[in-house]
């Protein structure tokens, strides 16, 4: 136990504070619960066709995030999408990102914590479903705000103010996400369209982009934010057979051949804290992800970064 680092969220956030605090020589656990890695940088198969279901692309406006996206172009994991000069995406896909960073890294995939409390030796405790207990001497937190508090309250723990205040303010916007393959091309744009039309918000084809070019035609669709909420619980005919209507200008004269409806509960936050990340000493507990800098894929990654440096500072020999 002694060193230990326990990470919960194998996102973006998560891999690189994992990384950065590997490579200072941290004994580094990642918990996930789900079977892949990624988080919202996903990408999901159904029958021949392949989709960027979550993140579509992402962009590199700052320096330190410049930076690792040029080590990644370079590696061969990231690209240009085609016919953008400022969107980025994964090579082959967008999981492709996170794949690599996990490489070498502790991570336990399908290690579910249900709660996280402080032993009275200043040590954590995490319940994991299924799989016992894990003591670790520090703690970060990458899930989404809501979900991470759930289980700091599931183990007792209370948070300094004003810091536990602004952390539960934090609420998240869900995205309903269509997954629609088609008999012929589709009438979308190489580079996606921001849709804004209805309930619409986003819609690319898969093939265009050029990750799934054994069907005609895989095309993504995200519901608009008020949309998402309204529909969220809703039956996937009904949801479908919405976005599919407000999705057909772009959808030409082809057939839809298959559709898969996916709930995204925790999309994007309404609001921010308005730093990188926190890192409580007292607590020797931490938080980064989205919520934490801004609400892109990049503020993601410079929080997970953030958050780090931060602990590595509290490293001891």
């Amino acid at each position: 136990m002694k060193h230990t680092i326990a990470i919960i969220g194998a996102g973006l956030s998560g891999l690189l504070a994992a990384r950065t605090l590997a490579t200072r020589g941290a004994r580094v656990v990642v918990l996930e619960k789900s079977r892949g890695v990624g988080g919202r940088m996903a990408t999901k198969r159904v029958g021949d066709a392949v989709f960027d279901h979550g993140a579509q692309f992402f962009t590199a406006r700052n320096d330190v995030f410049a930076a690792e996206v040029r080590r990644w172009e370079v590696a061969g994991l990231a690209q240009l999408w085609p016919d953008s000069e400022h969107r980025w995406t994964g090579r082959p896909t967008m999981t492709a990102i996170s794949k690599h960073l996990a490489s070498g890294l502790t991570i336990q995939r399908e290690h579910k914590v249900t709660a996280a409390r402080r032993h009275e030796c200043g040590c954590w405790e995490l319940d994991i479903e299924n799989h016992g207990m894990l003591r670790a001497e520090r703690l970060i937190l990458t899930s989404p705000v809501p979900q991470s508090l759930a289980l700091l309250d599931a183990g007792g723990v209370v948070l300094p103010e004003p810091a536990g205040a602004v952390l539960r303010s934090i609420t998240y916007h869900p995205c309903l996400a269509l997954l629609v393959v088609l008999d012929g091309p589709s009438d979308l744009p190489t580079e996606g369209v921001a849709a804004k039309v209805g309930p619409l918000r986003w819609a690319a084809d898969g093939t265009k982009k050029g990750i799934s070019s054994q069907v005609p035609a895989a095309v993504t669709l995200h519901a608009s934010a008020d949309f998402s909420a309204e529909h969220y619980g809703r039956p996937e005919a009904e949801v479908t057979a919405l976005l599919l209507a407000a999705a057909r200008p772009w959808l030409g004269k082809s057939g839809v051949v298959s559709t898969t409806l996916h709930r995204w509960k925790f999309s994007e936050p309404r609001s921010e804290f308005g730093a990188d990340c926190l890192w409580i000493p007292d607590l020797t507990l931490g938080f980064a992800g989205d919520a934490f800098g801004s609400a892109r894929v990049e503020g993601a990654a410079l929080s997970g970064l953030a958050i780090g440096e931060a602990v590595a500072k509290h490293l001891t020999p």
